[in-house]
């Protein structure tokens, strides 16, 4: 088996009798604030273009990339996640896809007549991506691969029912807006930066030691932000509280962990071969350029910014609809979805402020009414260009995350604890996903199993994320950590020290007599 990185979490897989195009993306994306990095322009794309199959993990813009796609040969079949909500098929539909493979959940299916499988592993959440997000196996007779791409499964049984891997590509960068965007003091800003950066290698390193493959590879991340007003997000000198480390990074933490050999850095144009007594790895550029991408990341990104200004002048250009009424149309449009969904409203329980320049819109989730805004107190507030809110409103965006948050062009505040819920609201600005968001609720189970960790009865599932406490708890003293997420929890209380709206059920056992 042969596999070429194309950038990000883009994937060529060449397999016994199948070709397997994955998450291919060249677009920048969300309002021109990600860029792939290193940079994948300069790849041949014609040669990607006529697949056997293609995988689209997820909707998100860094993974599904409507430009390229459009140019992708119809008559691919498309290997297609089992998602509670139909919106990537038709997505793909409308590109002029007709050629569907179902994978049902967690199912092996043969591709092809030459002996290879695949099997996808799909999450179904309100949290999980734009209400859905995947992982593809691939296995033929030479190799056995998981492209976990940036999911983040809460039950790794699929996976280790593989086998083991001879090959794991997994996201080890941040792809968050926190917390950068809000208005925390410095010092909290830098704690809690270096928190994030940390959890992010820990949940990294801990999938790997879970999974336990051959070779891991960094993968799908970071970007690289060439807009001079959020190019210090970069990670130029791996700054502890950098929230994007790049690859070389996380495989010096691996190294350090597992060996040097456990690791590999692919780049756009790069190839391993899998199946020989050791992995053939090859790469578009010689070891000296190889290398200067991430010695000297800041003449190299400089260039980079160079190349695409005349298009990032273009897309800042076009956000504004001059004429639209911002206030008006949110109030219309966000209403009906909050009378719709009081399950949801009551998890946001309080009242999100969104300022678009100088006019605001108050979200009240307990009398679940939007209203305009006139300086009145908040719990989350978010404040957009007035640009950026005509083209949400103009574009009618049902998925903000998957657009204006990711950007990273806004600034934040809040005077409560972090809430998942007010970002899954804003991931479901349609019937259809807030219906699919309040179904999920209902069906949360407040009973659970409980599992016995490091000398403790616990719930089985994280109150954050859902994820398998049994394979993705530590526990150290009283102190139990989600290795998912990096969510703490004090089991003496059952209080979670990382958002005081959170708690574990949790008791001591008795000492093991003797």
């Amino acid at each position: 088996m042969q596999l070429t990185t194309i950038g990000h979490a883009g994937l060529w897989i060449e397999a016994e009798g199948a070709t397997i195009l994955c998450d291919p993306w060249f677009t920048p994306a969300y309002l021109g604030s990600w860029f792939p990095f290193p940079r994948n322009d300069g790849l041949d794309h014609d040669a990607l273009r006529r697949p056997d199959f293609l995988y689209v993990s997820h909707l998100h813009r860094d993974h599904f990339d409507p430009g390229f796609l459009s140019t992708v040969e119809k008559s691919t079949t498309v290997l297609l996640p089992e998602y509670g909500l139909p919106l990537l098929e038709e997505a793909l539909r409308a590109l002029g896809f007709r050629h569907f493979l179902p994978m049902p959940n967690g199912v092996t299916t043969p591709l092809g007549e030459a002996g290879t499988t695949a099997s996808i592993v799909a999450l179904t959440a309100p949290t999980d991506g734009p209400i859905g997000d995947s992982a593809l196996l691939v296995a033929d007779r030479s190799a056995r691969i998981c492209n976990l791409n940036d999911a983040r499964p809460t039950d790794l049984g699929p996976f280790l029912a593989w086998g083991r891997l001879d090959a794991l590509f997994l996201q080890t960068s941040g792809a968050i807006w926190y917390p950068m965007v809000y208005d925390f003091p410095p010092a909290k800003m830098r704690a809690l930066g270096e928190r994030k950066r940390e959890a992010g290698m820990a949940r990294a390193l801990r999938l790997v030691e879970l999974l336990d493959p051959a070779l891991t590879v960094p993968f799908a991340g970071p970007p690289a932000f060439l807009d001079e007003e959020l190019f210090a997000f970069n990670d130029l000198e791996r700054d502890p509280a950098n929230t994007f480390p790049d690859q070389t990074a996380f495989l010096d933490v691996l190294a350090a962990a597992r060996g040097p050999e456990a690791g590999a850095l692919m780049i756009p144009g790069s190839t391993i071969t899998l199946g020989g007594a050791t992995p053939e790895l090859s790469h578009a550029l010689g070891p000296d350029d190889l290398g200067a991408i991430f010695a000297d990341k800041e003449t190299y990104l400089r260039r980079y910014q160079a190349d695409w200004a005349g298009w990032l002048a273009a897309e800042r250009s076009s956000w504004g609809a001059p004429g639209v009424d911002v206030v008006g149309g949110i109030v219309e449009w966000f209403t009906p979805l909050m009378e719709r969904a009081p399950l949801l409203s009551a998890e946001v329980g309080g009242t999100v402020l969104l300022a678009f320049g100088s006019d605001e819109v108050v979200l009240d989730f307990r009398s679940r009414r939007a209203r305009p805004g006139s300086g009145e107190d908040f719990d989350h507030r978010f404040a957009f260009s007035r640009a950026i809110g005509e083209h949400l409103v103009s574009e009618h965006v049902e998925d903000w995350i998957n657009d204006a948050f990711l950007s990273c062009r806004f600034q934040a505040s809040r005077r409560v604890p972090h809430n998942d819920a007010v970002f899954t609201f804003f991931k479901c600005l349609s019937p259809e996903r807030i219906d699919f968001a309040e179904a999920w609720l209902a069906e949360l189970e407040a009973n659970e199993e409980a599992i016995e960790i490091g000398g403790w009865r616990v719930q089985r599932r994280c109150p954050h994320g859902r994820a398998d406490l049994s394979r993705f708890g530590v526990v150290a003293g009283d102190t139990l950590t989600c290795h998912l997420h990096g969510y703490c929890y004090d089991l003496a209380t059952g209080a979670c020290t990382t958002n005081p709206r959170l708690s574990i059920r949790a008791e001591r056992l008795p000492p093991a007599s003797s």
